[in-house]
């Protein structure tokens, strides 16, 4: 039991109660374990998968997985985070995006052990009726603990009254479900523990929670998006997944080792030694841009895209050392020129444009022939200007 409480704690950001979990896991029975996901956008990132490398490690375990598609909540609009109301989708798009997600998970979940379920199935039957039996179980006051509520409370910013039943669905789905385990992102805190109240006042055991931590993007600082530039889509070409993978910092590696590898962690913890050694930090990045493309593609998949890595940068003599900062824009972007001048790479952005105009700017050993391209915030590159001056830069 130590060791799968082990395996199961890693990369846990907190668990809600540890003690409760370790009592659950000793009882030798099958626990349910629900994660849930709301169908807002068709495709998946490796931010999302940190929850299902978690369900993954249950699901070897013996226990069940429950996928959990919200199709009934994404039609209410997910408040967490966000400063504003976010619009609901339309059933249409819910459905749609819920047949993409069922195939994508099957990539990392073993279709046979895994449930998948549609919280419209009891929240439908649930009624209007129900749904205030539902929301006379919790304040105002209740709900405006909730730091986004809060904020947006004392900010003067509208607070939609559909919002405050979001956190009790998904608490109720808890209930519908009996789960003994649900996992979420730590930006889910006050949702997850929702679940807890009301399988309490139904009289059920309360579900343990894991809390895992919100990936960091290709710039090592905000949390993964697909709206940021900043992600690493699952069902991206093989090609596109290794140089992302590639350009991340050696200190974000060790981050995507943790959550997103499914290599022990005493061996994570040999690879550390080896660079600590003189090893280089590439040839480990290699190994988990390899590892994640077997994962979403296949084997051969992973091995051409080294080959092509291979062929495209010695082509291009990018050196293994370099100037890596990051540069802030005032708006979400920044003209290559700008950039250019900000990174010290050339005098002045009049010099910007007549390196780019001879062929001598280079992104990701791609030449750059647009003197007005747009670089987007959550961006991390290699830039270079002729055949000497390289930068790794993240744009935030």
């Amino acid at each position: 039991m130590a060791d799968a409480f082990a395996e199961l704690a890693r990369g846990t950001e907190e668990i809600l109660l540890a003690d409760e979990l370790k009592d659950k896991l000793s009882s030798g029975k099958p626990l349910v374990i629900k994660a849930g996901f709301d169908p807002t956008a068709p495709d998946l990132h490796l931010g999302h998968t940190v929850l299902i490398n978690k369900m993954k490690a249950f699901q070897d375990l013996g226990h069940k997985v429950i996928f959990l598609i919200g199709d009934f909540t994404g039609m209410i609009g997910d408040p967490t985070g966000k400063n504003v109301t976010r619009k609901p989708l339309t059933r249409e798009d819910v459905l749609k995006n819920a047949e993409t997600y069922k195939e994508q998970v099957f990539k990392i979940l073993d279709p046979a052990k895994t449930e998948i379920r549609f919280n419209s199935e009891w929240m439908n039957d649930l009624g209007a009726a129900g749904m205030i039996k539902l929301a006379a179980q919790q304040t105002v006051a209740r709900m405006l603990e909730r730091d986004d509520f809060k904020k947006r409370y004392a900010g003067g910013q509208p607070i939609a009254i559909h919002e405050f039943l979001y956190p009790l669905v998904q608490g109720w789905d808890s209930v519908a479900l009996r789960a003994d385990v649900e996992l979420g992102g730590t930006d889910q805190r006050f949702n997850l523990l929702m679940g807890r109240e009301l399988q309490k006042d139904e009289g059920q055991r309360p579900q343990t929670v894991m809390m895992m931590p919100l990936l960091e993007g290709l710039d090592g600082v905000q949390k993964m998006s697909k709206s940021l530039g900043n992600y690493i889509g699952i069902t991206e070409p093989a090609n596109d997944m290794f140089g992302k993978v590639m350009s991340v910092s050696d200190e974000l590696m060790w981050r995507y080792y943790e959550l997103l590898s499914f290599r022990p962690l005493e061996e994570i913890a040999g690879f550390k030694q080896a660079i600590a050694a003189g090893a280089n930090p590439r040839d480990y990045k290699v190994l988990l841009a390899k590892e994640l493309i077997a994962r979403f593609h296949d084997d051969a998949a992973a091995d051409a895209a080294e080959q092509d890595f291979i062929q495209r940068f010695s082509k291009n003599a990018i050196p293994d050392e370099m100037t890596e900062l990051t540069l802030s824009s005032d708006d979400g972007s920044m003209a290559i020129a700008n950039l250019l001048k900000a990174a010290d790479l050339v005098a002045s952005t009049s010099d910007a444009m007549r390196m780019i105009k001879q062929g001598a700017v280079k992104i990701d050993g791609e030449k750059v022939d647009d003197t007005r391209l747009i670089v987007q915030a959550g961006s991390t590159a290699v830039y270079q200007v002729g055949k000497r001056k390289f930068a790794r830069i993240t744009l935030a």
